[in-house]
């Protein structure tokens, strides 16, 4: 009897440790490219703090978001949507959508069609700018991903008269519109519009939804939440989905790694944490200190006016994807905001 009454309590004991503590799948995922199915993983799993998600949530809902998710390893450990959006709508991206054509652009590098090291003007034609030709003749494919083109950043309808010189490409980091050109430079270098290579080159591979918003002031990608989680998943992996490099890893690492030694925080139109310094759009302001204090030093991020922000952790294997409108509206953001660092701290109290 007293063996049997061991038995039973062992038992009991095991069902208890395991009721909320199924083994943590640490392979990595990439969910189909077609249809709604996504690997789950629960934050009890993970030993998160559960308790702390309410408040997270209610955070997240004040201020105007419409969708929230995070993943590690590629599965869905959060997937939240507030004021009537659902998995299919549809949002801009805004600045976020700079990763994409970054992307792409190495993706044209990749095929051979062109080096970032050559003169925009290679693609774009001579007079492109209102520069004189030996400062328009300076600017490389690079200078444009890296926000160096030396570009009048003052103006933001990207219109030849309004591309007038400040600086020398390379010696001056500023946040312009002027990037759009890339996005010109991979049509003319793939013999397609942009929006078709990069359908075939990157969206359809991974399984993304969405549409391109061309305009002479924003050029931005529409798409709903799960789309942006995917392309989260291809940048944790370092440009690869599934067995297929879809972007070389040695441009993907260049891309989230300090592009130009005037703002650290800036790869090719990704925005990066961790550094010891940083600037901020509209500003010639170097500020010290790491861009959002709270988020994990190794962070990079896309990140798009009104708190659009797609953040890639690799030390814990993490996306995160906010979508929604202004967290401040009588204080909207070009891109960095207060924001990313208050949500960074409800974070943490839910994953440490």
């Amino acid at each position: 009897m007293k063996t049997k009454s061991i038995v039973i309590l062992a038992l009991v004991l095991l069902i208890s440790c395991n009721k909320n503590d199924d083994p943590v799948p640490t392979t990595m995922y990439f969910p189909p490219n077609s249809g709604t199915q996504w690997e789950t993983v629960s934050a009890a799993q993970l030993g998160w703090n559960i308790n702390a998600i309410a408040e997270l949530k209610t955070f997240l809902q004040q201020r105007n978001t419409k969708s929230f998710m995070i993943l590690v390893n590629g599965r869905i450990v959060m997937e939240e949507y507030f004021n009537g959006h659902t998995s299919t709508t549809e949002w801009e991206w805004n600045s976020a959508g700079k990763t994409l054509v970054a992307t792409t652009t190495g993706i044209a590098q990749q095929e051979n069609l062109l080096s970032i090291n050559d003169k925009a003007s290679d693609y774009l034609g001579t007079e492109w700018t209102n520069m004189p030709e030996e400062k328009e003749e300076q600017i490389t494919v690079k200078h444009l991903l890296s926000m160096t083109s030396g570009i009048d950043d003052s103006k933001q309808l990207v219109i030849k008269q309004n591309l007038t010189y400040v600086a020398d490409a390379g010696t001056r980091w500023a946040y312009g519109n002027v990037f759009q050109k890339l996005t010109s430079i991979v049509a003319d270098a793939s013999d397609k519009d942009f929006e078709t290579y990069f359908n075939e080159k990157l969206k359809t591979k991974i399984g993304m939804d969405g549409r391109w918003n061309f305009g002479l002031v924003f050029t931005t990608y529409h798409s709903n939440t799960r789309s942006m989680a995917r392309f989260g998943l291809l940048a944790l992996n370092k440009g690869k989905w599934k067995d297929e490099q879809i972007v070389s890893e040695a441009f993907f690492t260049e891309s989230t790694s300090t592009s130009q030694n005037i703002n650290p925080a800036y790869g090719y139109l990704w925005w990066l944490n961790g550094k010891s310094t940083y600037m901020l759009p509209t500003l010639q302001t170097v500020f010290t200190g790491t861009l959002v204090p709270n988020a994990p030093a190794d962070m990079y991020a896309g990140m798009g006016l009104n708190d659009q922000r797609v953040y890639v952790i690799p030390g814990k294997k993490m996306v995160v994807v906010r979508m929604g409108n202004s967290s401040n509206p009588d204080n909207p953001d070009f891109a960095v905001s207060g924001f990313d660092n208050e949500l960074w701290g409800k974070i943490n109290a839910v994953i440490n």
